[in-house]
């Protein structure tokens, strides 16, 4: 058995008492286990096993849950590590997070959704994403703390210098009527905050952001195992109840790591007409890779393609997009030595 992970954690339980347990990580034979090791009400020692079995992803998951039961509880690690991840935010980064706490507990509805609608309009008129003039989060800041100047929307953070220049004007014309009962700088929500409450918000955060990364890592080895036993998209989409364009971007993803997609591709263009195939190979030649409406034009003409019949066209673009990159890759390497 090799000790992989251990530390102590102590509770003051009062009258100066101090309970002591231990957290530990081992490993056999491949299998991962995590316990939780305390004294008892009279003294003797207890084990619980938080975990065990082959994945690795899911250990961690689970000796970080439990870990952050116990430090809600009272119990504090002697040492603090990367790998416990408890230790608080410090400094600037601490700071966005409270304010986003604050930003959660005291909202501006009315503000929040007319900012929303501000951003809806002008991420059309650019044709862009809306979250890339601004994320939810510094919106629902900017409708709380309602900065009156370009100075002060310049400190809400993740809105910089360039955004504000660019929309400072039609942000500061929507909230300037408003009222507000702090100014800047943001200083004074640190004063506000409820430092026990907040410290819990965190570790929320933290748990959930794991979930999603393990969720995430389950879908991973689902997919890969539907790809590599042939399966096909609707089949992706029937197992991971996600939309194919979703999974499209995924695959993709998971092809530029270094994962074998070419069943799903083989599977997919099977339908296709070699011709047609050929015929948009020569276009990705022609054309580039990096776009795909380009390749569909040459292939359809002034044809128009709409609903279902022009989505199942890019679908199969894309993945012989995949098979056209990993044979550019292979003359450039082969070229190259």
């Amino acid at each position: 058995m090799n000790i992989v992970f251990l530390n102590t954690l102590e509770k003051n339980s009062g009258d100066q008492q101090v309970i002591s347990a231990q957290v530990s990580i081992v490993e056999e034979q491949g299998i991962w286990s995590v316990y939780w090791s305390e004294p008892d009400l009279t003294g003797k020692l207890t084990q619980d096993e938080w975990f065990q079995g082959i994945s690795w992803d899911e250990m961690l998951f689970a000796f970080r849950q439990g870990l952050r039961e116990k430090i809600r509880s009272g119990f504090r690690p002697l040492v603090h590590t990367e790998l416990d991840l408890t230790q608080g935010l410090s400094g600037k980064a601490r700071m966005t997070q409270m304010l986003t706490y604050y930003c959660e507990e005291n909202p501006n509805e009315e503000v929040f959704e007319s900012l929303r609608a501000w951003r809806r309009e002008q991420a059309a008129r650019e044709k862009k994403a809306p979250y890339i003039l601004a994320t939810n989060r510094v919106l629902r800041m900017i409708s709380v703390f309602l900065p009156q100047t370009k100075e002060e929307l310049q400190q809400i953070p993740g809105f910089g210098e360039q955004k504000t220049a660019q929309y400072a004007d039609q942000l500061l014309g929507r909230i300037g009527e408003c009222t507000r009962t702090n100014g800047f700088p943001l200083d004074w929500v640190a004063n506000f905050v409820d430092t026990m409450k907040f410290e819990g918000w965190l570790l929320a955060q933290k748990e959930q952001k794991l979930r999603i990364e393990l969720d995430r890592e389950v879908s991973k080895r689902k997919l890969l195992e539907i790809v590599a036993g042939g399966g096909n998209l609707a089949d992706l989409q029937a197992n991971l109840t996600m939309p194919r364009r979703e999974l499209l971007l995924w695959v993709e993803d998971l092809d530029r790591e270094g994962y074998d997609m070419d069943p799903l591709v083989e599977s997919e263009l099977s339908s296709i007409p070699e011709e047609e195939q050929i015929k948009a190979w020569n276009a990705y030649e022609s054309e580039g890779d990096r776009y795909l409406k380009p390749v569909l034009k040459s292939l359809i003409g002034t044809e128009e393609l709409k609903g279902k019949e022009l989505d199942r066209a890019y679908e199969w673009l894309r993945l012989l997009r995949l098979r056209f990159r990993r044979e550019k890759e292979r003359n450039a390497i082969q070229a190259a030595s």
